[in-house]
């Protein structure tokens, strides 16, 4: 069986297992591009789809940010270190220590203490300095440089400085300093720019099975102020395997080799995480079966995307999902058969500890971040974990809203007992740790990367 067949086999059966409406692979193999995709754009108006299909990719498009900040950066425009505020003076935070203190690299490696993101029903501007304008009523959850924790905020934020100092709005910037010199013509951010080609529906099943088709297309509702630097972008399989190729390159013209390459050393550690070992510079490092990868995953309004780039080894993966929570698994798995299959690279999920009632009762509670909650529980024999939308938010949301993950089971890992992985359910293979403060209190969960700050007991 040759490699294209072995692949579209393998994406065939995953995206039936997951229930994948519509799927689109891709690798980098020793500098040949093997495609595969299998189903439909829309249940409801289906069209094949293939590797120039358009799919959001939320998070991902933070390596485009983080890269046009690079370009700035070498040019002389941008100085990592500097503050926020010599680019941004009208930043004001709700602590204002903070926002003197927080720097360029801080946004980038999302060490800056910001909370995950800043909802606001406010339709009537959209747009960044509308965002910058509103930072103030986002908390603070950790001094500048102290921890790592993943702030969509910090990237929005990030897409100011892009502004500020080109003069251009944020998406105009990134054309001229990325997108349009690698030469990524099926990338966008305006809808208006996607609705003439080919694009795939996302979708979210609902508790009875069926698939209900996901609205807004692009984000989790109207009103999210400036999203489109943290989350924004829309592409395709080729066009992404195109980006790998660039950061597996030279610069091309865009960066020196050197700053390239410097995005992929770390520069921030990650514990415990699904994500990876450390943060770069707008990537993900994790070591798996002792290869370096570099990568980012993306989670949209029923839509999941992944790339992964293997830079000792030419290798690297797209794959693209149009439904939830199945498209998180499915490219899951289709990561993990790609590793396995070209590069003999296996990874494998930890075996949690059996259960312990004291440990178990240390841990057992709400836990928040400014949009969600997280609820872990004990039964007295299995802890389980869950994780919805605060029900305010969901309320007063004019848009449709991705369904809540219901309680899944979880396990604690070898060590100090402050590291999980979720394993069942659609965010099976998550793992995560618990925060201490001084006294040795449970004081916050870290999920995806994001701290969750435990809200405290009623008595």
């Amino acid at each position: 069986m040759s490699q294209e067949q072995a692949l579209s086999a393998f994406v065939e059966a995953a995206a039936e297992e997951f229930e994948v409406p519509g799927v689109s692979v891709g690798l980098l193999v020793d500098g040949r591009e093997i495609h595969a995709s299998h189903g439909v754009t829309s249940i409801d108006n289906p069209l094949p789809i293939d590797e120039r299909t358009l799919f959001p990719i939320a998070s991902v498009t933070k390596s485009f940010t983080a890269t046009a900040l690079m370009r700035l950066a070498a040019e002389g425009k941008v100085d990592l270190t500097a503050p926020v505020r010599r680019y941004v003076p009208e930043l004001r935070l709700a602590d204002e220590r903070a926002a003197a203190q927080i720097t360029v690299l801080h946004l980038l490696n999302h060490t800056s203490g910001l909370e995950w993101n800043l909802i606001d029903a406010d339709e009537d501007d959209v747009s960044l300095a509308a965002f910058v304008a509103k930072m103030a009523e986002l908390p603070i959850i950790a001094p500048p440089g102290t921890r790592a924790s993943y702030s969509q905020a910090g990237y929005n934020l990030a897409g100011r400085i892009i502004e500020n100092v080109t003069g251009l709005a944020f998406e105009k910037a990134v054309a001229a300093l990325v997108l349009e010199p690698v030469g990524l013509a099926n990338t966008f951010f305006d809808v208006d720019d996607v609705i003439t080609r080919r694009f795939a529906v996302g979708y979210h099943r609902t508790e009875d099975g069926t698939l209900r088709p996901a609205r807004p297309w692009k984000a989790f509702r109207a009103g999210t102020r400036g999203n489109n630097p943290g989350g924004g972008a829309v592409s395709s399989v080729s066009d992404l395997l195109r980006w790998a190729r660039f950061h597996l390159g030279d610069g091309a013209g865009v960066l020196p080799a050197e700053d390239l390459h410097r995005m992929r050393q770390p520069t921030a550690e990650l514990r415990g995480s699904t994500l990876g070992d450390a943060f770069g510079i707008g990537w993900f490092l994790r070591e798996v079966d002792g290869v370096r990868t570099i990568g980012h995953g993306g989670s949209g309004n029923g839509q999941f995307a992944e790339l992964l780039v293997v830079p000792d080894r030419d290798f690297a993966l797209v794959s693209l999902a149009n439904s939830g929570p199945g498209g998180y698994q499915f490219n899951r798995a289709v990561l993990r058969w790609a590793l396995e299959h070209h590069l003999g690279v296996v990874e494998r999920d930890p075996e949690p500890v059996p259960y312990d009632a004291a440990r178990a009762d240390e841990i057992v509670g709400r836990y928040e971040i400014d949009v969600m909650d997280l609820d872990i529980a004990s039964d007295g024999s299995q802890l389980t974990l869950a994780v919805g939308l605060k029900p305010e938010i969901r309320a007063a949301s004019p848009t449709d809203l991705p369904p809540d993950h219901p309680a899944a089971a979880m396990g604690l890992l070898p060590g100090d007992g402050d590291e999980y992985l979720i394993t069942e359910g659609g965010l099976k293979g998550q793992r995560g740790f618990f925060t201490r403060d001084d006294t040795g209190t449970v004081v916050g969960i870290d999920l995806a990367g994001r701290l969750f700050g435990r809200t405290p007991q009623t008595p």
